[in-house]
């Protein structure tokens, strides 16, 4: 890290990030919020829900950055403390904040739900304090100065934290980076290729010099980070369109994107309607397609037949099959695919089977066989796939290249796919 670049540290309270019952994400999430604009971490401490060593800490990493982000302990409850140490850290006092209490009421009153009397406690803030409007919870932030370090203070909730960084921390931040220091990043995310693959692919495409590359994986994507100085922001944008044409389809979005969000908007903007058949994944497809909003405008069920006696009575999977060739196979897949969909009445019938394991897997079909069907109006596409790794790894790659099915099946412009 530059030495003209300000030293920024993460502060994460609550007891349970230290007894292992929660993970420190909200760091990771700052940290990548950072990077983006060409700034990274000193330090990260994560200290109980105590009143004096949130305080303690607070003191500490003041004297030496020049920015400390503290998220959790915000809250209505008695072991929500942080306010309380900020104000013992500051040395101010701890006083009722009368914007933050109308922001609270506001909350409570677009919930339509009372106001709790714990919940006028998160009123409770440092005197003169710079309030953070939280604009999907209970819980204001904070903005203090101790001497001259930045104090910002967030909720612990996860989509809260990270919203209010990104939107009201970040921004902030950014005006401590000298103009000759300030820095650019894109990121193409990448799904089907292993990170060796996409690195051999891109050391063909002749990036501009002034732009670095580093590689990261969110499994199962993998992310290609593109940094620039500000000063180079037009060639930062040919290396994303270089790096896009290096990978072709195997690209499928930038910092953003999800692979279930784009083939939702894709599908959405069709008018192709979808239906569902998992088995080995456990409803697992649609919840990542239903975590975007509006998936009902093509989503029309999606049905969990773990069982045979569902395959069966639910999507009309021949017995024969089921006795012959098994539920783990190319022909139960094909028919729970077009059981769906003749069911559902749908454009598109989506099916997986398979063995996730740890146990059931045979010398024939391992732990982490899997069939994909995908069924329309003219034909059924099948493949078999034998994935690696534990049981949740195998569902999520199960999960993943279905998805991805659906977003090729979209961009050649929903023709039928050939018959495996």
């Amino acid at each position: 890290m530059s030495a003209d670049l300000p030293r920024i540290a993460v502060l994460a309270t609550g007891t349970e990030l230290l007894s292992g019952e929660l993970s420190d994400s909200n760091s990771a999430v700052i940290a990548r919020q950072l990077a983006r604009v060409g700034l990274q971490l000193a330090e990260v401490r994560v200290v109980g829900d105590s009143e004096a060593d949130i305080s303690a800490a607070l003191q500490q990493l003041a004297e030496g950055n020049r920015v400390v982000i503290c998220t959790g302990g915000l809250g209505p409850t008695s072991d929500d403390l942080t306010a309380r140490a900020a104000a013992r850290a500051c040395e101010k006092k701890l006083v009722l904040n009368d914007e933050a209490l109308q922001l609270i009421k506001n909350h409570f009153r677009r919930i339509n739900r009372p106001l709790q009397p714990g919940n006028e406690k998160q009123a409770l803030l440092p005197h003169k304090c710079r309030l953070l409007e939280n604009r999907r919870g209970t819980a204001p932030g904070f903005h203090l100065r101790r001497n001259e370090t930045d104090l910002y203070f967030l909720p612990g909730v996860p989509d809260e934290m990270a919203t209010m960084c990104q939107e009201l921390v970040i921004p902030d931040v950014q005006r401590f980076i000298p103009e000759r220091l300030a820095r650019l990043e894109k990121i193409v995310k990448v799904f089907g290729l292993a990170e060796p693959q996409v690195e051999t692919l891109l050391h063909q495409a002749a990036l501009p010099g002034e732009v670095e590359v580093a590689y990261g994986v969110e499994m199962p994507v993998v992310l290609v980070k593109l940094r620039s100085a500000g000063e180079h922001a037009e060639r930062l944008d040919r290396a994303e369109l270089l790096v896009r044409k290096a990978l072709g389809d195997f690209a499928f979005g930038g910092a953003d994107a999800t692979l279930s969000g784009v083939v939702c908007q894709l599908l959405a903007d069709h008018g192709t309607t979808l239906s569902l058949a998992e088995s080995c994944t456990g409803g697992m497809i649609a919840k990542l397609l239903t975590d975007t909003p509006g998936s009902s405008a093509f989503l029309e069920r999606g049905a969990v037949t773990y069982a045979n006696s569902a395959k069966h009575d639910w999507l009309q999977v021949p017995a024969e099959v089921l006795a012959r060739q098994g539920a783990v196979s190319r022909q139960c897949a094909v028919a729970m695919a077009e059981g769906i969909r003749r069911t559902a009445r749908t454009d598109l019938g989506l099916a997986v089977t398979g063995i996730a394991g740890p146990s059931g897997g045979t010398a024939d079909k391992p732990v982490g066989t899997v069939f994909i069907a995908l069924a329309g109006t003219a034909t059924t596409r099948v493949e078999e796939f034998r994935f690696g790794g534990n049981r949740e790894r195998i569902r999520t790659l199960t999960s993943y290249t279905a998805l991805d099915w659906l977003r090729r099946y979209a961009m050649q412009r929903f023709e039928e796919p050939e018959h495996a």
